[in-house]
C-alpha cells in the first residue's frame, strides 16, 4: 500500500489533498494504492512550471532534445520488464500483453528521437527578384495529455515524448485507475535528463480535467477515452480556443471472405476479439462472415471458448480481468441484452470466476451469432471479451454494413483476392485498414488515423501528423539590399 505522488517542476511530491481515490487490483478488487486528487493550487503550480520551462526548452537545440529521447528509449528498454510488471499488477493484463503495451510506446519514443527530420521547413529562392521565402516549424507552448486506463504505458508515450521533442512542455493527467505506470515512465524521463518543468503530472477526476481544459496557458489538448468524454473534452477545449485531438470509441469490424486462409482467420480473430479482455480501442468486436465463410463460426466459437482468463503472471492465461466492477457490470448487462434481443450465445462467459479470486472483475470469453445491426451488442462499444458474428452474402453488403456504422477506428479484411482487398481498402469509411492483419495499429512513422465518431479533431497521434499538431508554421519572406538603387514606393501587393 502506498500513496501515488505527483510530478511538479521536476520534483516528485505528495499532494496536500485529503481527497483520495482508491487504486484497486482488478483481479480481486483489493486496494493497492491511494491516489490523491491534485488541489487547484497544485494544478496551477504544474501549469506555471511548464510555462516557465517552455521559455528555455524551446530554445534548446533540436539535436539535444533528440538526445534526451535517445537516452529515454534506452532507459525504457532497460526497465522494460519492470514497467510491464507494474502495469500488469494494476491493470490485470497478462505479462506478455503488458510487455507489448510498453514496447509499442517505446517505438513512438524512438520516432521522437528522429524529430529533426520531421520539423524541417521549406525554402524557395527568388520567389520574386532577390526575395526568398522560407518556413520554420515552432512549438506551441504548454500541452495537455489526458490518458485512459487500458494502455497506461503506450498512450502517455504517444503524447508527451512527441510534444516535448518538438520543443513544447507538457502536463499529463493519467487515468486514476492505473497511475503507477505513467509515474514510472516519468521517473525514467527525469533520469534521461529532462529539465525541471518540461513534464508535469497531476491527478484527479472530471473537475480537475475541466480546470486544465479552461486554463489559458494550455495551448493544445490530446485525449484518448470514451465517446461522451471525448466529445466533452473536444468541445470544452475548442471553446477555450485550444487545439484538440480526441480519440474516442470504436466498433471494429473484420470482414471474412470465403477464399481466406481459414486457420489464420480463426487464430487471428481469437486474439483480436478477446485479447486484453477486449479492452482495446482497436479490438475486433464484430466478425462479418461473407457467404460460405459463415460455416466457420462454430469452430471459431469453440476456439474462443478454450481461452481461459487468469492472473497476470499465469503463463497459461489468455487475458486478465476487466478494469473495474463497473466495467464488468456494464459488459454483463450487454451480454444479457444480446440474449434478450434474440442473438444466439454460442459461448457464454458471464458466469466465469477464477478460483481464489472470486471478487475480481472476471468475464469469460463470449461469442454471439445471428447478430443484427439493431441489437444493443452491435450498436454499443462493449469493451469486453465479446465477439459478435454477423453473416452477409456479398462483399458489397459487408462494406455497406461497415460504412453505416458511426465509428471508424479500425477494420480488417481477410481474403486471398487482391481485387477484393483493394476494393475494400478504397471504399471503406474507416481510418485504419488491415489486409489479413486483424488489428492494424500503424507503426509510429505513420499516424493513428481513426475517422468518424472515433476521432474529433484534424491532426492525429504520432507520426508526421503529431508534429503538425504540436507545432505552428512561421513563414518568412526576406530581401537583402546590396546597392542603393531605389525604384520608389510599391503601391500594389505584388512582390517587386
Amino acid at each position: 500500500m502506498h500513496t501515488i505522488q505527483q510530478l511538479i517542476n521536476g520534483q516528485f511530491e505528495q499532494s496536500t489533498s485529503s481527497d483520495m481515490i482508491e487504486v484497486t487490483n482488478p483481479a480481486n478488487n483489493q486496494v493497492i494504492a491511494h491516489l490523491p486528487v491534485s488541489t487547484e493550487s497544485e494544478i496551477e503550480r504544474a501549469v506555471a512550471s511548464a510555462k516557465h520551462a517552455f521559455e528555455t526548452w524551446k530554445k534548446v537545440p533540436i539535436s539535444e532534445r533528440a538526445r534526451v529521447m535517445l537516452r529515454y528509449q534506452h532507459l525504457l528498454k532497460e526497465h522494460h520488464d519492470e514497467i510491464a510488471t507494474i502495469l500488469s499488477q494494476e491493470t490485470g493484463k497478462t505479462f506478455d500483453d503488458a510487455k507489448g503495451d510498453v514496447w509499442r510506446g517505446i517505438e513512438v519514443v524512438e520516432q521522437a528521437a528522429n524529430v529533426a527530420s520531421m520539423m524541417m521547413g521549406e525554402t524557395v529562392e527568388n520567389v520574386a527578384r532577390d526575395i526568398d521565402t522560407y518556413s520554420m516549424i515552432q512549438p506551441l507552448g504548454v500541452c495537455l495529455g489526458i490518458t485512459p486506463f487500458n494502455f497506461p504505458a503506450m498512450i502517455p508515450l504517444w503524447m508527451f515524448p512527441m510534444a516535448i521533442a518538438c520543443g513544447n512542455t507538457f502536463v499529463l493527467k493519467p487515468s486514476e485507475q492505473d497511475p503507477a505506470t505513467p509515474m514510472k515512465l516519468a521517473e525514467l524521463f527525469i533520469q534521461a535528463g529532462a529539465p525541471e518543468g518540461v513534464l508535469n503530472i497531476v491527478h484527479g477526476r472530471g473537475d480537475q480535467v475541466n480546470h486544465l481544459l479552461e486554463h489559458p496557458d494550455i495551448k493544445a489538448v490530446s485525449f484518448v477515452g470514451s465517446v461522451p468524454v471525448g466529445q466533452h473534452i473536444y468541445r470544452t477545449a475548442t471553446s477555450n480556443m485550444k487545439r484538440a485531438q480526441c480519440f474516442a470509441g470504436a466498433k471494429n469490424h473484420s470482414v471474412i471472405m470465403p477464399d481466406a486462409n481459414k486457420s489464420k482467420v480463426l487464430n487471428n480473430l481469437v486474439g483480436a476479439s478477446v485479447g486484453a479482455a477486449g479492452q482495446r480501442c482497436m479490438a475486433i468486436s464484430v466478425a462479418v462472415f461473407v457467404g460460405d465463410s459463415a460455416n466457420w463460426i462454430p469452430e471459431l466459437a469453440e476456439l474462443i471458448g478454450e481461452v481461459k482468463p487468469g492472473l497476470w503472471d499465469d503463463k497459461s492465461a489468455g487475458y486478465g480481468p476487466l478494469i473495474s466492477p463497473q466495467a464488468k457490470a456494464r459488459v454483463l448487462s450487454l451480454i444479457q441484452k444480446g440474449k434478450d434481443e434474440g442473438a444466439t450465445c454460442l459461448v457464454d462467459g458471464s458466469d466465469f470466476t477464477l478460483e481464489g479470486h472470486e471478487q475480481g472483475n472476471w468475464v469469460g470469453p463470449t461469442v454471439f451469432a445471428g447478430v443484427t445491426a439493431d441489437m444493443a451488442i452491435y450498436q454499443e462499444e462493449i469493451f469486453g471479451p465479446v465477439l459478435c458474428c454477423m453473416q452477409v452474402e456479398t462483399l458489397e453488403e459487408a462494406l455497406a454494413l461497415v460504412n453505416a456504422n458511426p465509428f471508424g477506428n479500425g477494420t480488417s479484411i481477410f481474403t486471398a483476392s487482391g481485387a477484393a482487398a483493394r476494393y475494400y481498402q478504397s471504399n471503406v469509411e474507416v481510418g485504419q485498414v488491415g489486409i489479413n492483419v486483424p488489428i492494424p495499429v500503424p507503426m509510429p512513422f505513420f499516424s493513428f488515423t481513426g475517422w468518424k465518431n472515433s476521432f474529433y479533431g484534424d491532426l492525429h497521434a504520432y507520426g508526421k501528423q503529431a508534429v503538425r499538431f504540436y507545432t505552428e508554421t512561421k513563414t518568412i519572406t526576406a530581401r537583402w539590399f546590396d546597392d542603393e538603387t531605389d525604384s520608389g514606393p510599391n503601391m500594389t501587393i505584388n512582390l517587386r
